[in-house]
């Protein structure tokens, strides 16, 4: 059974699509099969890993709809072992076309309960926003990853997702783990960055993850290219990073 896993923070800009893809893209890497799904609509995950956005047929726009199955949404993608279910923007209405569905929590969780089986990990990039979208996500995923960056009010808003975490745990999926924290956009020559990490840490103790995605040139560059950073430069600090994480989820997971 594939591991599910939501990438969320209502916070635009903290890593989250950066993430999904180099942490999908790693996890490739170290032969584990892969299912990126993006259900934001900027679709910034789709094009970071080669998607032609723009004539995207079947997404999660009709995955969410079910008017496309699953195994019909699947794309793969030139990073190894990675699948991915892209996003388009049409995606922006699907909260207003839900709203009076029943069971509108569950539109993902039902379309991709087939497919589960066939990955080790399935990656969920999230909208920013705590949306019906992001609620899906959560729904479906059996734990959530939370990206914070290493920045001027960091944990803003964080006790706003870690209330909404709760609630689906209370009311949709019960089953529904926090993977961890994971910082992003570290530099240690800022004593900001460094006391952000100090309180992180502080506060979430053992939910943190150890590895650190520190600022990287490269790392903002790959998405222009269509590609992830482990495509794109290898020996980058932004591939080690991810790569790392990916390490770290595997070693965390297995020990379970």
């Amino acid at each position: 059974m594939g591991k599910i896993i939501a990438i969320a923070n209502q916070k635009g800009g903290v890593g989250k699509t950066t993430t999904s893809v180099n942490l999908a893209a790693s996890l490739g890497v170290l032969e584990k099969k892969v299912l990126l799904i993006d259900i934001d609509p900027q679709a910034n995950a789709s094009s970071g890993l080669g998607v032609d956005v723009e004539n995207v047929q079947k997404g999660t726009y009709r995955l969410l709809e079910h008017t496309t199955s699953a195994k019909d949404a699947i794309i793969s993608t030139q990073s190894p072992n990675v699948d991915i279910i892209p996003s388009h923007i049409d995606l922006v209405a699907i909260e207003i076309e839900m709203v009076d569905k029943e069971n509108r929590e569950y539109m993902l969780k039902k379309a991709i309960e087939k497919i589960t089986n066939n990955y080790d990990y399935i990656i969920i990039d999230c909208a920013p926003s705590l949306g019906l979208l992001t609620l899906n996500a959560l729904t479906a995923a059996n734990s959530v990853m939370i990206p914070i960056q290493c920045e001027y009010f960091a944990l803003e808003g964080l006790g706003k997702l870690l209330n909404t975490i709760k609630s689906v745990q209370k009311i949709h999926n019960p089953e529904l783990d926090i993977e961890g924290m994971l910082l992003t956009m570290y530099d240690s020559r800022l004593r900001l960055s460094n006391q952000v990490v100090e309180e992180v840490n502080k506060h979430f103790g053992k939910m943190v993850f150890k590895t650190i995605i520190q600022r990287n040139v490269r790392l903002g560059e790959a998405p222009s290219y269509g590609e992830s950073i482990i495509s794109y430069d290898a020996g980058s600090k932004g591939a080690n990073n991810y790569l790392s994480l990916a390490q770290e989820l595997i070693e965390k997971n297995s020990s379970k």
